[in-house]
């Protein structure tokens, strides 16, 4: 979508993952690569309750609005609040605009179709990890793991491998939060995405999870009698022992 003076929204970034695998430190490290690429930024950080990550960001000098979910899950809230966050973004001139998750639920993908969607990994988690995500991870367009220098180079490529398994498309870069090493291969990438011409009827790569239960309304009596709504239930035909 052009504006005034050929101004142009590039892209939106979803930055998923769980928590402490590096999301923060991943855009701290792109944004300044890509505005020595004359590319203006800006981020949205959304949590549940408490976050300090906008005061790194004013420290910074990087334009930041924090979105607290409080009582409603954190990924349906982000998507709530998308067109707000593209109309805040175009009123900044930013031409990338930085979402990051919560970074709580690994079956929620609040990615859309018109996103750059990047999943974050932990490289010291276990290999097996990435198996236990969902669309966060296998509708992802880039995979980024972090922590890479506290792994050897076997563990990389049998995370590689496992990640490959499960999403054969995607992009994956290995980099050091902490030196900024390998963030300027994610952003080359970046860059060399098309702009967005519109972000009209988007939608999500992925149905997100249903739950409108008696506990999303306040419920706190435990029990099947109390138990109303979308309610799941373990199938214990297979439990050995």
């Amino acid at each position: 979508m052009l504006t005034h003076r050929g101004y142009r929204m590039k892209r939106v970034v979803m930055i998923s993952g769980g928590s402490a695998v590096g999301k923060t430190a991943l855009i701290k490290a792109i944004i300044p690569y890509l505005e020595r690429n004359g590319r203006s930024c800006c981020v949205c950080k959304m949590d549940c309750l408490h976050s300090k990550d906008q005061e790194i960001y004013d420290r910074l000098g990087i334009p930041c609005v924090t979105g607290l979910s409080n009582d409603i899950c954190p990924d349906h809230f982000l998507v709530s609040n998308l067109p707000e966050l593209w109309g805040w973004a175009q009123d900044r001139r930013a031409e990338f605009l930085f979402i990051e998750s919560a970074g709580l639920c690994h079956r929620c993908s609040p990615a859309t179709e018109q996103t750059a969607a990047i999943c974050v990994l932990d490289a010291t988690a276990s290999c097996q990890a990435p198996s236990q995500m969902g669309p966060m991870l296998t509708q992802a367009d880039s995979v980024v793991i972090t922590k890479v220098d506290m792994v050897s180079q076997a563990e990389r490529e049998i995370i590689a491998y496992r990640i490959n398994e499960l999403t054969p498309r995607a992009n994956i870069f290995f980099i050091d939060g902490r030196e900024g090493y390998g963030t300027e291969l994610v952003g080359d990438w970046l860059l060399a995405l098309p702009a967005i011409e519109t972000y009209e009827n988007d939608k999500l790569r992925h149905t997100m999870p249903s739950g409108v239960c008696s506990y999303c309304v306040g419920e706190r009596r435990v029990g099947s009698d109390f138990q109303l709504g979308v309610v799941g239930k373990i199938d214990f035909s297979g439990a050995r022992g």
